[in-house]
């Protein structure tokens, strides 16, 4: 099972700090996926997903979340503590490949 350091994502409004993530991608290695595309992967085990704190060098696990009556998303966990990683991240570039 590959394991993808996510360095970008995508969401509607790029400067709305609690905007929901469309996507998430690596811009060094020229992919980004759609938020579903990576919930089956990580569902189905293909890939796991991780953020590394620019600050601390500390990794952190991309996790589904799933709340009643609400579509799942994505989120980081660093040392069993739920974080905002991902929504510090920079936007992907629309350059970047979209795999499936």
């Amino acid at each position: 099972m590959p394991d993808c350091q996510v360095t970008c994502i995508r969401k509607p409004h790029p400067l709305s700090p609690h905007e929901h993530i469309t996507h998430i991608g690596n811009s060094e290695a020229n992919w980004v996926l759609t938020r579903e595309d990576a919930i089956r992967r990580i569902d189905q085990r293909i890939d796991t997903f991780f953020v590394l704190d620019p600050r601390s060098m500390k990794r952190a696990e991309v996790r589904v979340v799933r709340e009643s009556g609400k579509t799942p998303f994505l989120k980081t966990v660093a040392d069993g503590i739920w974080t905002d990683n991902l929504l510090s991240l920079n936007q992907c570039g629309a350059w970047l490949k979209e795999i499936k």
